[in-house]
């Protein structure tokens, strides 16, 4: 706690230190040399840096795949030995993303060591080693390629690298976690850890809810305190909570139960939730990350100008990310939207992604949004979520957007479900509320009329993850489109 608390009190010299190594790193490989980065050069490190153009990763992937071919130094000094199969998305075309030992160690390790220190450090009676956590990832199998590296899921690569403290405490055993097939993993995996004394839970919120309804219905039990008496955590991400957090407080009604936010991806371990009455995340900043941001009032990702570092950020405003890791990666545009909500020490919540919105007539319908308005409606409404996505509606005959369509599978309950027309306008009424550019585009249904809700049966958007082969822990359904091809393909 000491030296977080120190490295959260002073940010920006943390940020500099941060630099100054990663830059050292960038003058021994490939990529350095390529773009003119060196020690020895007249010109200022900063400036030799910011020269470099901002990539995305389609931009990028020409010397990831020379690093994934097995030559040395490409993007890191020495030999490339991990790559992360993307689970952010669900498109048919997969990114691989470099993993590094540095990265291992210096990021998502001890992102989650600071996670657990800070939860002890506010809960010190909570005794959470003296029992079995239960951490849910994707598909754990790696897949060796001709170069000798490997590739798979995140936390594929983590599972086979955890430190001893952490593998001691983990459940289920390492056979099951390595099963390719999901189905078959829920329910062995669900087996298993019914009979263990859980403290921890550790995973996306959709796929824990699956795995512990099952752990339900193997006890034949009504409640989660009842299998788990000393449940105390729930380390959650991926995915926005507010969808889902009543669900939970029905499965748990422990009044020692904590949730815990965390901002892990395969490009990085970026932010947690530092305080456990707040709902925003702490940056970390010395984790191995320099970060940098885009105003997303200039964001123009055919035009990717000027970045901001921490000193220059304000609260409130949205913000691009752009960073630089220990794995690799060189001003990299993550394409994570992000807004500060504090500056002492540096705070963010997850607005949602450059390219996942709705803005076909001006609105700017950012993830957020709508998942905060749909929690306040199924709680109204007394329903939890399992998944949702939207997307426009255009006009047969002049192929203008007209409303938005959203596809809404609930979780299986005995309640009938909601009044549609209820329910339709109450969302639309939340949207207005935290949306003005979507309030003044509803305005007399002159521009949007309302939108049009589909409430889909029990098991529809896993099988539309089935079709795409994407089935499993970490795999997420994309939430918000310009275009029709996802809830098309949906409904």
């Amino acid at each position: 706690m000491k030296e977080i608390t120190s490295t959260l009190s002073s940010p920006i010299k943390t940020q500099e230190n941060v630099f100054n190594d990663l830059f050292n790193q960038l003058c021994e490989t490939q990529f350095g040399v390529e773009h003119n980065i060196s020690y020895f050069s007249k010109v200022a490190p900063c400036d030799q840096f910011s020269k470099i153009p901002i990539r995305t990763y389609d931009e990028f992937k020409p010397w990831i795949e020379r690093a994934r071919g097995g030559e040395l130094s490409v993007v890191w000094p020495g030999k490339t030995n991990w790559f992360a199969k993307s689970s952010g998305t669900t498109s048919d075309r997969s990114k691989y993303l470099p993993v590094t030992e540095a990265s291992l160690k210096t990021g998502h390790y001890k992102g989650g060591r600071d996670l657990l220190a800070i939860f002890c450090d506010q809960k010190p009676e909570a005794p959470l080693y003296a029992g079995k956590h239960l951490i849910i990832g994707g598909s754990s199998a790696l897949h060796e390629d001709s170069s000798g590296a490997y590739t798979g899921d995140l936390s594929a690569i983590i599972v086979r690298n955890l430190p001893p403290w952490v593998e001691m405490r983990r459940t289920p055993s390492r056979d099951i976690t390595l099963l390719e097939d999901w189905k078959t993993k829920v329910k062995l995996m669900a087996e298993k850890v019914a009979e263990e004394d859980v403290r921890i839970l550790a995973g996306v919120p959709s796929w824990m809810l699956v795995v512990c309804k099952e752990v339900l219905k193997i006890k034949d039990a009504e409640s989660l305190d009842v299998v788990w008496p000393n449940l105390w955590l729930y380390m959650h991400g991926g995915v926005g909570f507010g969808p889902y957090e009543e669900e939970f407080k029905r499965l748990i009604k422990s009044d020692k139960m904590n949730y815990m936010e965390t901002y892990n991806a395969s490009e990085g371990f970026f932010a947690l939730q530092d305080k456990l009455e707040r709902k925003d995340m702490a940056l970390l900043l010395n984790h191995g990350i320099f970060y940098e941001f885009i105003p997303m009032i200039d964001f123009d990702e055919n035009n990717l100008g000027r970045t901001l570092t921490l000193s220059e950020i304000e609260i409130g405003k949205d913000y691009a990310m752009v960073v630089s890791t220990n794995a690799g990666l060189w001003r990299y545009l993550l394409g994570d939207v992000v807004t500060f909500t504090s500056t002492s020490p540096f705070r963010i919540v997850v607005k949602g992604r450059t390219s996942s919105f709705i803005n076909v007539v001006g609105e700017e319908l950012m993830i957020a949004q709508t998942e905060q308005a749909l929690a306040l409606v199924l709680s109204r409404f007394g329903h939890t979520l399992k998944e949702f996505t939207a997307a426009p509606i255009f006009s047969i005959e002049s192929g203008k957007p007209i409303s938005h369509q959203w596809a809404i599978e609930l979780q299986p309950s005995e309640n009938k479900s909601p009044n549609l027309s209820q329910f339709t306008h109450e969302l639309d009424a939340r949207l207005r509320e935290l949306n003005s550019d979507y309030d003044a585009k509803r305005a007399e249904d002159f521009v949007l009329q309302i939108p049009n809700v589909v409430f889909v049966e029990s098991g529809t958007f896993e099988k539309w993850l089935v079709s795409k082969n994407k089935l499993g822990g970490q795999h997420k359904i994309p939430r918000l489109s310009n275009s029709r091809k996802i809830i098309d393909e949906i409904l």
